[in-house]
């Protein structure tokens, strides 16, 4: 009878975990003036988790890749002024690789081979009028010489080429 139970419980503990892995078909993360919906994550070229559940990891990709976009958003745009953004492809820096059993987890390694790139449509609102548009496709090949050494702030490389992009391409235009 007791094995019965935890049989039992082991299946219904387990249907718990699979019903957490599933995300939001197109997620989108809101944070003080910037919105972004990522359109289709399963597409995405490299969003791979190392070691976490699928789900979480990327959820928590998304929330911390749009913080810091706000963070340094804000030093760019006017109070009146939103940043809307559709991400419709994402490759991380570096690449997943696994480890054969040599731990529990899979390990990101990352090399100048594997630089980071995002795809993604923008526009600048001002109240309800769009003030700046585009579509972007970003690639930073020169990421693994262009941050400090010291930093190891989660997504470094992937918020290093965002921040650059808001300095070069949209603030000369506000």
């Amino acid at each position: 009878m007791k094995l019965k139970t935890l049989f039992v419980a082991g299946i219904l503990a387990s249907s718990s975990v699979w019903a957490a892995d599933e995300a939001a078909e197109n997620p989108v993360t809101e944070e003080g003036v910037v919105k972004v919906e990522w359109q289709d994550p399963n597409s995405f070229r490299d969003i791979r988790s190392s070691g976490d559940i699928q789900s979480r990891f990327e959820t928590r990709t998304f929330d911390q890749l749009t913080k810091n976009l706000n963070k340094e958003a804000s030093k760019v745009l006017k109070p009146d002024q939103k940043l809307e953004m559709v991400v419709t492809d994402l490759d991380l820096a570096g690449d997943v690789r696994p480890t054969f059993g040599a731990t529990t987890n899979d390990l990101r390694v990352v090399k100048d081979i594997y630089p980071p790139r995002i795809t993604f449509s923008y526009k600048v609102i001002e109240g309800e009028q769009v003030i700046i548009a585009g579509d972007e496709k970003l690639t930073d090949m020169n990421f693994m010489h262009s941050i400090n050494k010291m930093n190891n702030k989660p997504y470094r490389y992937e918020n290093e080429m965002l921040t650059s992009w808001l300095k070069t391409s949209i603030a000369p235009q506000l």
